[in-house]
């Protein structure tokens, strides 16, 4: 439960971040929007150090499909722009990989 929530955190924080660098350079707002915009990427990275792997590339690869699905709940929350199916499609199989990598026995 500790992972599911320290991927859900870091993926608010990551594209919370990324979308600060995108309204300054892309929409025209404010430099000042990369102040929070750079805090919220340290969260992110912090909140990664908290899921429960013993190899960085591992947890970093299945936050992956996390990022994903997040960055979907965005496009339809904070733009307003409903996912069409192929992007609906698309997540479930990286959700579906992320699992996989994340939960997979190892040798």
């Amino acid at each position: 439960m500790t992972t599911l929530l320290a991927y859900a955190a870091a993926a608010l924080a990551e594209i919370a971040g990324c979308f600060a660098v995108w309204a300054c350079l892309r929409l025209g707002q404010s430099a000042w929007w990369l102040l929070p915009g750079g805090l919220s990427l340290a969260l992110f990275a912090y909140l990664l150090t908290l899921v429960d792997s013993e190899a960085a590339g591992r947890a970093f690869a299945a936050y992956g499909g996390v990022y994903i699905a997040a960055s979907l709940v965005w496009l339809w929350v904070v733009e307003g722009q409903r996912p069409d199916r192929w992007d609906l499609a698309g997540a479930g199989i990286c959700l579906g990989g992320a699992a996989v990598i994340l939960l997979g026995p190892r040798t």
